[in-house]
């Protein structure tokens, strides 16, 4: 049985992925069709439910309930991983100044721009690009702040820029709750217990990763936009955690809090429970 899966270059889906798509575990005769893509494109992917398997923003997600279900595994969620809005000038944006500002963005349909107006309502300047432009966006004036996401939250001080808040902080402060930033989302027709089985090679294509860490492989040093192994490292401890093993009811409560603030922001009602936004 063959699936499309997609997922972004970035070292943690990488390092989550790799035993998987290389054969380094029993894949129990799953074969996958392997597309990495920047997440946004993965989120516009998704909208179009294009691929079988594939990691996405949760304000994607929450976009096509109807056609896709969360996995347990493959998360990335947690405290002190949120997106950083940074400037090239050190001086403190007052919040008009930032409403009011144009400013980068990883996209349009990530958790990173979600953030950014459920801290800031009322945003009207913003330019979706790769995350990985965004710090020379800033630092070449194209824009007067940009939204930081992935290892760019270890990169830009030594380019330079500073940080005006952390998203992922106030959000933390106003919620009480873990942030979450991205998912592994399978069709609703795939049969459920081939999902359930699914989730479980995930899940132990990660504890292969975890056994062999810290070393980094092959495929983890070939996909990342940073070639520092070290930033690498920092970039899987922070954003791979016990709930990329699975969710738990702490997990899947911070994404209904953030489905239900989603659903506010954007003026609608859900179409489904919030339970049934996961398959198990």
């Amino acid at each position: 049985m063959k699936f499309t899966l997609g997922f972004s270059p970035c070292p943690n889906d990488t390092f989550i992925f790799d035993a998987l798509v290389n054969k380094k575990i029993d894949t129990e005769g799953f074969k996958f069709d392997v597309v990495l893509e920047d997440v946004e494109t993965l989120n516009q992917w998704a909208l179009q439910t294009k691929l079988e398997i594939t990691k996405l923003s949760f304000p994607a997600f929450f976009q096509t309930t109807e056609k896709y279900i969360l996995l347990n595994a493959g998360s990335a969620l947690g405290k002190g991983v949120g997106p950083l809005l940074i400037s090239k000038k050190a001086n403190q944006f007052s919040t008009d100044n930032i409403r009011q500002s144009t400013i980068a963005i990883p996209g349009s349909h990530t958790t990173a721009n979600l953030l950014l107006n459920f801290a800031f309502p009322g945003i009207q300047h913003t330019r979706p690009m790769i995350f990985s432009d965004i710090e020379d966006a800033v630092l070449s004036a194209k824009t007067e702040l940009g939204v930081i996401i992935h290892e760019n939250r270890f990169t830009y001080q030594q380019k330079g820029l500073h940080k005006q808040i952390d998203l992922g902080e106030y959000w933390e402060q106003k919620m009480k709750q873990p942030i979450p930033l991205g998912a592994i989302a399978i069709k609703r027709e795939i049969d459920k217990q081939v999902a359930k089985k699914l989730n479980g090679l995930i899940k132990k294509s990660l504890e292969w990763a975890y056994a062999n860490y810290p070393v980094i492989t092959d495929f983890v040093k070939q996909h990342s936009q940073e070639m520092n192994e070290e930033v690498m490292r920092q970039h899987i401890e922070l954003y791979v955690n016990d709930y990329s093993i699975d969710l738990g009811k702490t997990g899947k409560d911070a994404i209904e809090t953030l489905y239900n603030t989603y659903l506010s922001m954007e003026g609608k009602s859900s179409p489904r429970s919030t339970a049934d936004l996961f398959v198990l």
